[in-house]
């Protein structure tokens, strides 16, 4: 219920905040003098609902569509020792954030990572790969669960969707704008929407897209360090360095498929990094061994 209202309460005031400012400055009005026929409240509905209805559907289907996309196999009752540890370490770190110990599952892949998602704190996944369990040793996975956990535990999955909803409402509104402003006050094509309309649309939204999708890997990146902090905090500062390190080691690795690549714990290095959600594991490790040795 408290995605649900903020959702609601975030694009309301991104509504209420555009719609001063038109106000204000009667930009309606003079856009409308200029023969530009803009209706300002079915823009502002009609930007929201798609900004906000494509995140909402996305983060609430999250988990699902994952366990069915990484044949993720869920601990419902551990059969040996290690999944009884594993169970353990995550409710134990779960029971420090004062969160519902997550839903905890295996993928099977030979790359070493971990993911987490969900709808909210307390109906979260974190999914380990057998190659993660093959590779790193307790301590290390130890770490990593905590990096995942610090994820859960500051609602990262719901700041990621809300971020997305706000830059979509934003994407759609200005490149229906851009749309509207070249069909009838360039193409003067009167009060129906043109090819004009439509084709400047369309670009407009991939640029933009485009734009508003680095401040979404900006900000993720920056989240990563936070999650990598949490796991030294939770785990010991030299197993999450440890664990970075084995990762860092065995570099060739796979990324995870769409939104669950933003709560992966890899990720990659190279002209490309400045394009993935994750700072490269070499600027994470530094950030750690950079910590005052508290942990």
């Amino acid at each position: 219920m408290m995605q649900i209202f903020l959702f609601l309460a975030t694009n309301f005031t991104i509504l209420l905040a555009i719609g001063i400012v038109f106000s204000l400055f009667d930009l309606t009005g003079a856009l409308n003098a200029q023969g530009l026929p803009l209706d300002l409240n079915t823009l502002l509905l009609a930007s929201a609902l798609i900004g906000a209805t494509g995140s909402a559907v996305s983060l609430g289907l999250s988990k699902w569509s994952a366990k069915k996309r990484m044949r993720v196999t869920v601990i419902s009752q551990p059969q040996n020792e290690f999944t009884q540890w594993l169970i353990n370490t995550v409710a134990e770190q779960a029971r420090y954030f004062g969160i519902r110990t997550p839903e905890v599952g295996i993928f099977h892949a030979s790359e070493a990572n971990a993911f987490t998602t969900g709808m909210n704190k307390n109906s979260a996944l974190i999914a380990v790969s057998t190659g993660l369990l093959q590779t790193l040793n307790k301590g290390e996975i130890e770490a990593l669960i905590g990096h995942e956990i610090t994820h859960i535990a500051n609602d990262d999955m719901v700041t990621m969707a809300l971020i997305q909803g706000v830059l979509n409402t934003f994407v759609y509104f200005i490149a229906s704008l851009s749309g509207l402003a070249v069909d009838h006050l360039i193409l003067q094509n009167g009060h129906t929407h043109g090819i004009g309309y439509f084709i400047v649309q369309l670009l407009a939204q991939i640029t933009l897209g485009f734009l508003a999708s680095l401040l979404i890997i900006w900000f993720s990146r920056y989240r990563e360090f936070k999650a990598d902090a949490g796991g030294a905090h939770l785990a010991g500062r030299w197993k999450m360095i440890s664990a970075l390190c084995a990762l860092y080691g065995g570099q060739k690795t796979k990324s995870l498929p769409g939104q669950l690549t933003a709560f992966g714990i890899n990720g990659r290095s190279g002209a490309k990094k400045w394009f993935i959600g994750h700072p490269p594991l070499k600027e994470r490790i530094a950030a750690l061994e950079r910590i005052s040795p508290m942990f």
